[in-house]
């Protein structure tokens, strides 16, 4: 164990005591610079039956903040815990109000996963922003007993010619690389969006998941009077101090990037170091309890730890390693400083514990212990700086009914629908258009970010870029694995936010289905402007009900996830944008389905139906700079249907590959299934016109949801028409897979054909031709 080093009494930060706070209660204190309100400060006094201290003061100002507390967003998050049927309960081990929630996958294994945002870091400073948000998230993961085992990233830039994307898309894409692959995770999948509306505000969303033995499962409550509080990791330094309370919990002005020192700082090895030295205390039963500091660093651990576990605690704070001895008490209880854990560890178990954490060379102090009285007690070299009941800190904090109000602009820009664009049939339009979109930013080849992470380390991915989910392979012996997606369309969510988040449940859903995994549980982070601001709670409201509607339709539950608010630059809010994931179960991953056709001479076949649904399409968006009108209809009920058919069809082996249909419609789809694996095809249009009344434009742009392409070997064709027929779902055959007689193409026949050589240079060249080359090739 290491002890803090010396500091003389005169050098020593002079501390405002409990005894000073009662002798002195009319002191002014600063509670607005650390983000409090006035209320809410006079709460605190009437909590305490004094002024706070500083260190209290500290203490409640980050824990009270919106990122931490939650205190716009609670009244609308239990309808998460309200909306709950047996079937979401079965494979729940764990949910909303720990680090991260727990599923059973079976064979006596479970998955954590959670999704969180780094948004208002990732601007200011994109590295170290990036970066951190991957650190934090996988010690969510470590926290539940896990070993983390993949990540994935959520990402929305500015406009992709705008001078300052470049700046935080190098960053960021940087940060994350680094981060991720030094800790030796595979990056799996994610988004990558472009888009104005992020460009004072870019979203910067980091998912882990890890995989435990149900007998490992760690909960992060301090129970036991004489158990020993430690603290082990990196050093408490200056960085991230008012991370969660001034950075995250406001909006940006318009001025640009400020407050840089509230940003934190991280290491990668030393969080690897960590990993192995959490998975080596586990197994030798060593922690009663454990968080990870995050957010509001000590305060926040300390806090919840004594709060889930009912009990009290007293810390004496000098204790705590310092990379800066000049900190004050109050900023070692705010600082966000990366790589740190707060174990709670028995008596009798100390010396091995410290002994495993000397073997790792991770520095480590007892700062104090578990006591019976339900008070949280911090003294700082001897004399008492925090004397609070832990509750009202970490879960008893405001809860405000912020104002709502329907927008005033939402009417006018639903009824400018997409229906009224020009919708050319000529098929050199049709070609032009086509082309234009598969090199438009939201729909071209990502390589050039995803090169940068390292997907096949560990060796048990499955599934990755460009796939439609990331899969993971969890037992060797059994091929039981995994496949995790996570989507979001912010136009969708920007014409209707209930139905956006919806799209976005629905698109995920999809994308885990089409691997052949079996949708299980869900994890959001859900990103809005200001909760200030009435119409931004509206929106808020409604994408939490649609979110929750259609988890209690799908019978998947919500296991945790986030809300991030202040995503605005001035008055200007970003679109409503609710990222959801979606966890899936393989009993095989041998038995996974890939996006793209690999062999020549299968069919294609179109499952769903087709209708005129271009409003906020990536048509409307790239082709005609329109949004508006209203999104996609979806039926759930349709779309469990159809996770089911392919489901029975991967298990009879009868598809060999499957792609779903999103943004850019069958077109996209197409283009992307051709470019795959380099084989091409050929396509007809004729039936899906005749049978649901569309157009060719819309045929192939349409973004109309429940609706998959599959190839199928030919002998398996009638066992194929017969699965589909029984189950009553919509089939059409669309195609065959196409050598070529030169070169693969993608002909659609009657309109226009394009190799596939043609299509690949189109959407490899847009992301290298604003960032520059594609910096790392790895094998795909």
């Amino acid at each position: 164990m290491t002890t803090p080093s010396e500091t003389t009494a005169a050098a020593r930060p002079v501390a405002d005591t409990v005894e000073n706070a009662q002798a002195t209660p009319e002191k002014e204190q600063p509670y607005a610079a650390l983000g409090l309100k006035p209320d809410e400060y006079e709460r605190i006094r009437e909590i305490l039956g004094r002024r706070p201290t500083s260190g209290e003061l500290a203490m409640y100002s980050v824990m009270w903040s919106e990122h931490c507390s939650y205190k716009s967003s609670k009244i609308y998050l239990r309808r998460f815990g309200e909306k709950v049927s047996d079937e979401m309960k079965e494979r729940l081990m764990v949910g909303m109000g720990q680090n991260a929630g727990v599923v059973d996958i079976g064979e006596g294994w479970a998955v954590t996963f959670k999704v969180e945002s780094h948004n208002h870091p990732s601007y200011i400073e994109p590295f170290q922003g990036a970066a951190t948000g991957v650190g934090g998230i996988v010690r969510d993961i470590i926290s539940m007993g896990a070993r983390p085992v993949a990540v994935m990233d959520q990402l929305r830039f500015g406009a992709i010619d705008n001078p300052d994307t470049a700046r935080v898309v190098h960053g960021v894409v940087s940060g994350i690389s680094f981060y991720g692959n030094c800790l030796g995770l595979p990056n799996i999948g994610g988004e990558t969006v472009f888009d104005p509306v992020y460009q004072g505000n870019p979203l910067v969303n980091a998912l882990a998941v890890g995989v435990l033995r149900h007998e490992d499962l760690k909960l992060a409550n301090a129970t036991g009077a004489g158990n020993k509080v430690v603290l082990f990791g990196a050093r408490t330094g200056g960085d991230g101090i008012g991370g969660a309370s001034i950075l995250a919990s406001d909006t940006f002005a318009d001025g640009g990037p400020t407050k840089r020192p509230a940003v934190q700082v991280g290491d990668p090895f030393a969080e690897k170091v960590l990993i192995e030295c959490c998975l080596e205390l586990y197994r030798g039963e060593l922690v009663e309890a454990i968080q990870d500091l995050g957010a509001a660093g000590i305060s926040c651990a300390t806090s919840e730890l004594a709060a889930n576990g009912g009990s009290g605690m007293r810390v004496d704070l000098e204790n705590v390693l310092l990379r800066d001895p000049s900190l004050t008490p109050e900023e070692i209880l705010m600082s966000e400083s990366q790589e740190r854990m707060m174990a709670i560890v028995a008596p009798e178990k100390l010396d091995d514990f410290l002994a495993v954490t000397g073997k790792w060379d991770v520095e480590t102090s007892v700062l104090g212990e578990v006591t019976g009285d339900g008070r949280l007690q911090i003294f700082w070299h001897g004399e008492e700086i925090v004397n609070v009941d832990p509750s009202t800190v970490a879960v008893d904090g405001p809860v405000y009914e912020r104002p709502v109000a329907y927008p005033t602009w939402i009417d006018a820009l639903r009824d400018d629908s997409a229906s009224a664009l020009p919708r050319d049939v000529d098929p050199d339009t049709l070609r032009r258009q086509f082309l234009q979109l598969v090199a438009s930013p939201n729909l071209a080849d990502t390589s050039w970010v995803t090169n940068q992470y390292d997907y096949y380390v560990m060796g048990n991915t499955a599934l990755s870029f460009p796939d439609d989910a990331g899969m993971i392979r969890v037992d060797e012996s059994s091929g039981l694995g995994f496949a995790i997606a996570t989507d979001c369309n912010g136009r969708y969510c920007q014409l209707d936010p209930y139905q956006g988040a919806r799209l976005a449940l629905a698109e995920a859903y999809r994308n885990v289905a089409v691997t052949g995994a079996v949708p299980t549980a869900v994890t959001d982070c859900l990103n809005f402007g200001s909760p200030e601001n009435p119409e931004v709670m509206w929106q808020f409201s409604q994408a939490v009900e649609g979110l929750s509607d259609g988890c209690l339709e799908l019978g998947v539950p919500v296991t945790g996830g986030n809300v991030s608010f202040y995503n605005q630059t001035g008055d200007q809010p970003i679109f409503p944008t609710p990222v959801v994931g979606v966890l899936g179960i393989i009993d095989d991953v041998a038995r996974r389905i890939p996006s793209g056709w690999q062999d020549t001479g299968e069919n294609i076949y179109l499952l769903g139906v087709t209708a005129t649904e271009l409003s906020g399409s990536q048509w409307a968006g790239t082709i005609h700079g329109h949004l508006g009108g209203r999104p996609p209809a979806v039926d759930l009920a349709q779309e469990k249907k159809l996770a089911e058919l392919i489901h029975a069809a991967s298990q009879q082996s009868l598809v060999s590959s499957a792609h779903d249909l999103s943004s850019g419609g069958l077109a996209q789809a197409l283009a992307e299934s051709v470019m795959r694996f380099g084989v091409g095809a050929r396509v007809w249009l004729d039936e899906i016109l005749e049978r649901d009344g569309v157009d060719a434009a819309t045929a192939l742009f349409s973004e109309s949801t429940g609706r998959v392409i599959v190839s199928v070997p030919r002998e398996d064709d009638v066992k194929f028409r017969g699965l589909c027929e029984g189950r009553g779902y919509p089939v059409l055959r669309i195609g065959v897979t196409d050598a070529g007689v030169d070169a693969a193409a993608l002909e659609l026949q009657g309109l226009f054909t394009v190799p596939v050589a043609e299509l690949r240079e189109l959407s490899t060249s847009t992301l290298p031709d604003a960032f520059g080359p594609i910096v790392t090739e790895h094998t795909a």
